[in-house]
């Protein structure tokens, strides 16, 4: 596989790359990382013949999505795929700290949950001017769910569903605005909900469908029959997967790394990177169009195309459903 690969999602039309570069980094995502290092990552991605680029207004309280544009517009707009997302509005607010959600020096617009129609407007609007885009292929609503929002989902989901956020997307993508819209989440429950509400046509998931666990395997294979396309994001499960002891965004419980540990031993065995594992799995189901993955600066994502267009056996992946690392029904490379 190389990185340029295009798939292309028949519903929509829209052509993603076999790996796309997520920018939660360019917003400074726990440290600063300098305009100099974030374009450094854009260029190398650019080279290796990414075309498919993932924003949010969140990152970094608007940074990401401001760094994002700067670079995108000095390209011809039809050689790339970008997505954003909506549900936060960004309002201007003077006490942002130095550090906000994880971000380090976010600029001063604090995000407030929003997702019904003037909410998914509002923020479209916003993320067009920092774009610079008028027309974003994708729009993800972000974070809906209660992984996110616990015992206010149920006010959240009101918003989208009765509160008109669905229509507003409808909307935006009839009049041609964007080309397609689904859910930017990390839990595939709730984009089983809105599938039965909504005319969803790509969602991102974020490590849930990945190397590590794949208990979201029937919600795939559904997809797949509706036309569904999803774009995995997370591969690594926060970062257990690439030599971190993160998962979920916090430290991994002990049978999570047990598990992490077996793999990296079966990869050992056979000669294969683990993170090239990670990153071939989950483009082998057929409703997965892409792989998202973040990078800080041009050398890692560098090394995130070398194990991505690294050789796996096919015999390998037999060999982890002897051993019970991975689902026996899922697909695997050919």
């Amino acid at each position: 596989m190389k990185v340029g690969d295009r798939r292309i999602h028949a519903r929509s039309g829209v052509s993603l790359t076999g790996m796309g570069l997520g920018c939660a980094q360019m917003g400074n995502l726990y440290r600063v990382t300098p305009y100099a290092e974030a374009a450094g990552a854009f260029h190398a991605a650019w080279d290796a013949g990414i075309r498919t680029f993932d924003t949010a207004p969140f990152y970094g309280y608007t940074r990401s999505e401001l760094r994002l544009g700067t670079m995108l517009t000095e390209r011809k707009r039809a050689d790339y795929t970008v997505s954003t997302k909506v549900g936060r509005v960004m309002t201007p607010d003077a006490s942002v700290g130095a550090e906000e959600d994880g971000f380090a020096e976010p600029l001063p617009f604090r995000p407030v949950y929003d997702y019904s129609h003037d909410g998914i407007m509002r923020s479209f609007e916003a993320s067009q001017s920092r774009l610079g885009l008028l027309s974003p292929d994708i729009l993800y609503v972000h974070d809906i769910g209660r992984f996110t929002h616990g015992e206010r989902h149920a006010q959240y989901w009101a918003q989208l569903t009765e509160g008109g956020g669905f229509r507003a997307l409808t909307r935006l993508r009839e009049q041609g605005a964007i080309r397609a819209f689904g859910l930017g989440v990390n839990e595939f429950e709730v984009i089983a909900a809105a599938i039965e509400v909504a005319d969803l046509d790509i969602c991102m998931l974020a490590g849930r469908y990945t190397l590590l666990e794949q208990q979201s395997l029937a919600f795939m294979d559904s997809c797949a029959a509706r036309g569904i396309g999803i774009v995995i994001a997370g591969p690594y499960n926060s970062g257990i997967l690439a030599g971190s002891a993160k998962f979920n965004y916090g430290d991994a419980p002990a049978d999570i790394v047990a598990r992490v540990e077996a793999l990296r031993a079966a990869c050992a065995g056979e000669g294969v990177n683990l993170q090239t594992a990670a990153l071939h799995f989950p483009l082998a189901h057929p409703a997965a169009l892409t792989v998202v993955s973040g990078a800080r600066n041009a050398a890692q994502v560098r090394d995130n195309v070398e194990r991505f267009e690294a050789p796996v056996p096919s015999a390998f992946w037999t060999r982890l459903k002897e051993r019970g690392l991975i689902a026996d029904s899922a697909p695997v490379p050919a």
